[in-house]
C-alpha cells in the first residue's frame, strides 16, 4: 500500500534516533485506518489491566500471610477466597498480557509490511543515478535491519520498558499511600538509581562491544582471505606470516573480550549493590514498622515482594537498553532512504502517452550527468514510425545515454524528447515505459524458470502467447529440448545459459510486451559471429513495423537502416544512409574500414583445419 507519508528530519550521530520513532507514529496511527487505530486503544487498555493485575497480586499475597498469621480471626473461606483470587490474578495477569499481544500484533506486522512496502517502492521509483551508486548488499541489510528493528522496538519498549515505568509509578503511589512517603521515595530512588547505574555502564561498556565486533571481522577477514589465496601463501611459504596476522587480530579480540567480560562484572556487581542497599533500607524500615506496631507479617512480605517485582523486568536492562538504541539506528537507516529524492517524478495530473504510430523524435537535445561534462550536445534525431535509425560512435560518445533519456531514468537538460508529438515529461513514465521494449547487450535475468522471465515482458499473458513470442525469438525448440522445458531455471542473472540463450529470452520479452517502439542497445556486440548472425535474424524479424532505435557497436549490423547517426564527443557528426556515408569518407567511412580490416584478421572460429601431409 502507498503512502503519502512524510519523515521528519534526523540526526545521523550516536545518540537516539527519535527522529525514527516520529517517522514510525503515522504508521502505528494512520488516519485512513480507524480498525488499527481501535487495535492500539485495546492493546494498551489490555497492557493497563495486565499491569494493575501484577500490581494488585502483592496486595492478596499480603491479605494471605496475615489470615494464615493468624487464622482464627476469619473462617476459613476467606482465605481459600484469597487463594483463588491470588491464583485468578496470576492468570490474569498472563492471560491479558497474551491478548495484548494478539491484539497489537496486527498492528506491529502492518506497520513493518507498510514500511518495508514503502520502502520498496521509493526504491523502485529513484532515479539510475541512485541505482548506479549505490551498494546492493548494503541497501538490502539496510531494509532487512530496519524491519526487524521495528518489531525489536514495538515488542520491548512498548511492552516491556513503558508498562516496567507504570509498574513503578502505580508502586511508589500504593506504598506511599498505605505507609508513608519514605518507602515511597527509598523504593524510586532504588529504581532511579539502578536504571541510571545500568545505562551509564551500558553506554560506556558499547566502545568493548564495537572493538570486539571489529576485531573478530578482521581476524575473520584475514582467515578467509588466506584460505581462499591458499596457492599464493604456499608459494612463497609464508604459513607462519599468515599465521602471525590472524593471532594479532585474534590477541586483540581476546583483549577486547575480556575487557568486556571485567566491565559485565562491574555491572553486575553494581545492580546487586544498588537492589541489595535499597532492599535492606526498606525491609529495615519495614522491621521496625512490624516491631511498634504499624506494620503486620503481611506488609512486611508486601514490601519485599514489590521491591523484587519490579527488579525483575529491569535485569535485563543493559541488554534491552542496547538492542533499542541499535534498533532505533537501524530504522533511521531505512527511513533514511524514503528521504531520497526520486529525482524524476510525474508532473501532478500527468496524463497517459496518448496511442499512435510510434514516431520518436529529439528536439536540440542536450545531457549531462555531471555540469562539468556535458554528453549529448544539441542532440536532433526523428525517426519516423516504423522506420529503423541506428546510433554509432565511439565508446563514451553518448550512444547508451540516448536509450536511458528515452526511458526517462534520466531528464533532459535542454530541449526535448517527443513520442508521436507529446514530450514525455509530460505524460506519465509508466506509459512512456510501456511504449518502449528494450534489448540491451548485457541482459540479467531473474533467478527463476524461463517462462517465468518471458513473462515478464507481460505477466498477464497467457502461456500460448508466452510460447509463441519465444518462437518468434528462435528459443522455442531449445527450451522444447530441455529437460525441464519452460520450468528450467536460469540461475542468477540467467548464468546458466549461454550469451546468445540470454539475449533470445530478452528479444521474447520484449515481443511479448509489444512496444510501439523498439531499442537495442548493441544486443549483440558480446557474441560470437554466428551467435550474432542468428539474433540479428530474430532482431530484423521482431522490428518489422516497429519504429526502431538500434545502438550499434558492429557496423555490420546496421548497414540496411533508413537513417544512421555518427556520434563523436556528444555531437552528430554525420548522418545518413550506409552507401552515402561510406561515399564522404568522413567518419563513419574510417569506422567502417577499421572494423573490415579488422574481421579479416580474425580466424574463421568454424573452419575445419586441414590434415597435413607427410612429406
Amino acid at each position: 500500500m502507498q503512502s503519502n507519508r512524510t519523515h521528519a528530519g534526523r540526526k545521523r550521530d550516536g545518540s537516539f534516533e527519535w527522529g525514527a520513532l516520529r517517522s514510525l507514529a503515522p504508521y502505528l496511527w494512520p488516519a485512513d485506518r480507524p480498525s488499527i487505530r481501535v487495535r492500539v486503544l485495546v492493546a494498551l487498555t489490555l497492557l493497563a489491566f495486565a499491569k494493575f493485575a501484577t500490581v494488585y497480586v502483592p496486595m492478596l499475597y499480603k491479605a494471605m500471610v496475615d489470615q494464615f498469621s493468624d487464622p482464627s480471626r476469619l473462617p476459613l473461606e476467606v482465605p481459600l477466597a484469597l487463594l483463588v483470587g491470588y491464583g485468578g490474578l496470576r492468570i490474569m495477569q498472563i492471560a491479558f498480557a497474551e491478548m495484548r499481544d494478539y491484539v497489537f500484533a496486527q498492528v506491529a506486522q502492518g506497520a513493518i509490511r507498510d514500511v518495508g512496502l514503502q520502502t520498496f517502492r521509493h526504491l523502485h521509483r529513484l532515479a539510475l543515478r541512485f541505482h548506479l551508486e549505490r551498494q546492493t548488499g548494503g541497501l538490502s541489510r539496510a531494509i532487512e535491519r530496519g524491519t526487524k528493528g521495528i518489531d525489536f522496538l514495538l515488542t520491548f519498549m512498548l511492552f516491556n520498558i513503558i508498562p516496567t515505568l507504570l509498574e513503578i509509578t502505580l508502586v511508589c503511589g500504593i506504598l506511599w499511600a498505605m505507609f508513608n512517603f519514605w518507602y515511597a521515595f527509598v523504593t524510586f530512588v532504588t529504581i532511579a538509581s539502578y536504571i541510571g547505574y545500568t545505562l551509564t555502564i551500558t553506554e560506556w561498556r558499547l566502545q568493548y562491544r564495537r572493538r570486539m565486533n571489529d576485531t573478530d571481522q578482521e581476524a575473520n577477514t584475514r582467515a578467509i582471505d588466506s584460505l581462499l589465496n591458499y596457492e599464493t601463501v604456499k608459494y612463497f611459504s609464508n604459513e607462519d606470516y599468515e599465521a602471525d596476522r590472524f593471532d594479532d587480530a585474534l590477541s586483540r579480540y581476546e583483549r577486547a573480550a575480556v575487557t568486556s567480560k571485567k566491565s559485565l562484572a562491574l555491572l553486575n556487581i553494581g545492580q546487586a549493590a544498588i537492589i541489595g542497599v535499597g532492599l535492606t533500607i526498606v525491609m529495615g524500615m519495614a522491621g521496625q514498622g512490624m516491631i511498634d506496631g504499624s506494620m503486620s507479617v503481611g506488609d512486611f512480605v508486601l514490601v519485599n515482594t514489590y521491591l523484587i517485582q519490579l527488579y525483575m523486568p529491569l535485569n535485563f536492562l543493559g541488554f534491552v537498553y542496547r538492542e533499542i538504541k541499535q534498533s532505533l539506528t537501524d530504522m533511521e537507516a531505512m527511513f533514511h532512504l524514503l528521504d531520497v529524492n526520486t529525482e524524476i517524478q510525474d508532473r501532478p495530473g500527468a496524463p497517459e502517452l496518448t496511442p499512435g504510430p510510434g514516431m520518436v523524435e529529439f528536439d536540440q537535445v542536450s545531457f549531462s550527468y555531471d555540469e562539468r561534462r556535458p554528453i549529448l550536445k544539441t542532440i536532433d534525431i526523428s525517426a519516423p514510425a516504423g522506420h529503423r535509425v541506428a546510433i554509432v560512435g565511439s565508446s563514451g560518445a553518448g550512444k547508451s545515454t540516448i536509450a536511458r533519456l528515452m526511458f526517462r531514468f534520466y531528464d533532459v537538460s535542454a530541449g526535448a524528447i517527443r513520442i508521436d508529438g507529446q514530450d514525455i515529461r509530460e505524460v506519465t513514465q509508466r506509459s512512456v515505459r510501456q511504449a518502449i521494449g528494450v534489448v540491451p547487450q548485457d541482459t540479467v535475468l531473474f533467478n527463476d524458470t524461463i517462462y517465468y522471465n518471458i513473462a515478464y515482458g507481460r505477466p498477464q499473458a497467457s502461456t500460448a502467447e508466452v510460447e509463441e513470442a519465444a518462437r518468434m525469438a528462435q528459443i522455442h525448440d531449445f527450451i522444447s529440448a530441455s529437460p525441464d522445458g519452460y520450468q528450467t531455471m536460469v540461475g542468477e542473472r540467467g548464468l546458466k545459459l549461454s550469451g546468445g540463450e540470454k539475449q533470445r529470452v530478452a528479444i521474447a520479452r520484449t515481443i511479448l510486451k509489444n512496444p510501439r517502439i523498439l531499442i537495442f542497445d548493441e544486443a549483440t556486440s558480446a557474441l560470437d559471429t554466428r551467435t550474432e548472425r542468428e539474433i540479428q535474424i530474430a532482431l530484423r524479424e521482431v522490428s518489422r513495423g516497429h519504429t526502431t532505435l538500434v545502438i550499434a557497436h558492429r557496423l555490420s549490423t546496421i548497414v540496411d537502416a533508413d537513417e544512421i547517426i555518427v556520434l563523436n564527443a556528444g555531437e552528430i557528426a554525420e548522418r545518413g544512409k550506409h552507401a552515402d556515408l561510406l561515399s564522404t569518407e568522413g567518419l563513419y567511412a574510417t569506422m567502417w574500414q577499421r572494423q573490415q580490416a579488422h574481421d579479416e584478421e580474425l580466424p574463421d572460429p568454424f573452419a575445419v583445419a586441414a590434415p597435413e601431409v607427410a612429406s
